[in-house]
């Protein structure tokens, strides 16, 4: 069995420049000019393996990022107009999900013939292998349309989409119209290239607290899925946009990543756009933020733990140069005494009264960005208030901010008392150059209240853009329609809006070296904007996209 699906094994993030220096073999696996993945064999698993190799070295998990209206954002005015007429055709999306079920009329011409170009499914590893990948099975247009023309198409082609958000994504961003479920994605003649991910690794999960029943997703595996679809499109030839309808709440919170840093390179290349949903942790009391300006320099973050949550962690990030420690009190009032920074330091506190173990590493600076991050890791904790003193290690002002886990990896009773609904974009999102998009309702123009907000923690403008994401109508699997809401389909959408500026500019050859980055100001040119708000604004960005006035702009001499 390859080591990146053993789950025997930790996949470990080091720099590829390294890589030669490990590589034995078959330890290796190559993510990209930047990073590469070191399996190492997990012997006994201990919490603080966690410690005693870097949390950055870890692959972060990531949480879908959803659960009708073309009019509104003004596509159909566009695709109406017989001078533009854009509806993505010779462009290529790739959607990075939880797959596709590929017989949906959605992903198919009017002729029966699928509109999919490959599909790289790495939970199925009885197919070919991708070329330099090693892992999962790929499957071609031919080989798809050769199943869709059998009595049995899943023994032909056995990739499918049993959780449903892989195939409503797709469907949103360029699905095939269908007039009696009024139904239709934004750029119908895009062509798709569909990357299926294999769930976490339990040992991954296991190390982060999460329970095993969760489903979630690694960030390595996403960054492969990324790399592949770069490698489709320069195979065919095509201007690519990918839409990444995921998130994770794990992290700084200031852009910084392999994710985000392959990102940012991709979307400054010509022909290369991305689209990221912003998260939806906007109301879920999952983020704390102070800044301690005054003596006493300490502060108290009261967290509620509720009964169903009974493993989780949560993160602390402070700024340089202050020092923090933490002093963690149980609702029994049981207390860990302050706990310093330290290098790597994993502690192991469990407490007299009460069945709760706790795992702390506060670190002194975290690899990425070499900012103090506070990691606790809860088992069987007693539910009710726990209380959290974090103090300056030197009397002088500091300023914090703490997140929970994103989405379902914890119950909703488990938060914040003093919450604060800022700063919670998700990651890859709150990276620099990939269009970030929120959610708004497009029948009363409210935000969607789930949507995560900006600013990133160092202060980037994000988000970017507002698109429609409220119970936007989306393919299901087996043939059927449903809706889906939040800034994953936001995401689709606005996807679908590059696309047709890539149509447009590279090719009807109007402006063949638009990059990812180009097409993003261009939308945020063309934004609706409401007089009542100041822009940019860490809930609407730069305001709602409207195509129409992109290309009215851009067309007009």
């Amino acid at each position: 069995m390859s080591k990146i699906l053993d789950n025997s094994y930790y996949d470990l993030l080091i720099t590829t420049a390294l890589a030669p220096t490990y590589d034995t073999g078959d330890n290796i696996t190559y993510l990209n000019r930047q990073n590469s993945l070191l399996h190492i064999p997990i012997g006994t698993p201990n919490p603080c393996d966690l410690g005693r190799h870097s949390y950055s070295s870890f692959p972060t998990l990531y949480v879908q990022t959803s659960t009708v209206s073309l009019e509104r954002s003004g596509v159909n005015t566009v695709q109406n107009n017989p001078n533009l007429a854009l509806f993505g055709r010779g462009v290529l999306v790739a959607v990075i999900d939880t797959g596709i079920d590929y017989s949906h009329p959605a992903f198919r011409n009017s002729d029966g013939s699928t509109r999919i170009v490959s599909i790289w499914d790495q939970t199925v590893q009885t197919g070919t292998i991708p070329t330099n990948f090693t892992f999962g099975s790929e499957y071609s247009r031919e080989q798809i349309n050769t199943a869709l023309n059998s009595e049995d198409p899943l023994s032909v082609v056995p990739t499918t989409d049993p959780i449903g958000h892989g195939t409503a994504i797709a469907s949103i961003l360029a699905g095939s119209p269908n007039e009696e479920q009024s139904f239709r994605g934004v750029v119908p003649q895009a062509e798709y290239i569909i990357i299926k991910l294999k769930e976490a690794k339990e040992s991954l999960k296991s190390l982060l607290f999460v329970p095993a029943s969760k489903v979630c997703y690694q960030e390595t595996d996403i960054l492969l899925g990324i790399r592949y679809a770069v490698t489709v499109a320069e195979r065919n030839n095509s201007p690519m946009v990918i839409c990444i309808a995921m998130g994770t709440s794990q992290g700084s919170h200031s852009g910084r990543g392999p994710i985000s840093d392959y990102l940012d390179h991709l979307t400054l290349l010509p022909g290369n756009g991305v689209s990221v949903s912003a998260g939806n942790e906007g109301n879920n009391q999952r983020h704390y933020f102070n800044a301690t300006a005054a003596p006493p320099f300490y502060n108290d973050v009261e967290l509620r733990i509720g009964e169903k949550d009974t493993m989780f962690s949560l993160q602390i990030w402070s700024f340089s140069p202050s020092r923090i420690t933490i002093d963690i009190s149980s609702p029994n009032r049981e207390s860990t005494q302050p706990i310093f920074p330290t290098l790597d330091q994993c502690r192991r506190f469990s407490f007299i009264f009460n069945q709760t173990t706790i795992y702390v590493n506060n670190t002194i600076f975290e690899g990425k960005t070499g900012d103090q991050m506070i990691l606790l890791r809860f088992n069987n904790p007693l539910p009710g208030i726990w209380y959290l003193r974090i103090q300056a290690t030197t009397n002088e002002p500091f300023t914090f901010h703490s997140w929970l886990p994103s989405g379902d990896l914890l119950s909703n009773e488990t938060f914040f008392l003093n919450s604060n609904p800022d700063t919670t974009i998700t990651a890859p999102a709150n990276s620099r150059h990939p269009l970030t998009v929120t959610a708004y309702n497009q029948n009363n123009s409210s935000i969607v209240p789930e949507s995560g907000r900006g600013y990133t923690r160092t202060g980037l403008i994000k988000p970017d853009i507002a698109a429609p994401g409220f119970q936007i109508t989306c393919a299901v699997p087996g043939n059927q329609y449903g809706t889906a809401t939040g800034t994953g389909a936001a995401a689709a959408h606005a996807a679908g809006i590059i696309a047709m500026v890539f149509e447009w500019a590279i090719v009807k050859e109007n402006y063949v070296r638009m990059t990812g980055n180009d097409a993003n100001r261009l939308m945020i040119g063309g934004a609706v904007r409401n007089p009542a708000y100041s822009y940019p604004n860490n809930i609407w960005g730069y305001g709602q996209v409207e195509v129409n006035q992109l290309f009215e702009r851009l067309i007009t001499q």
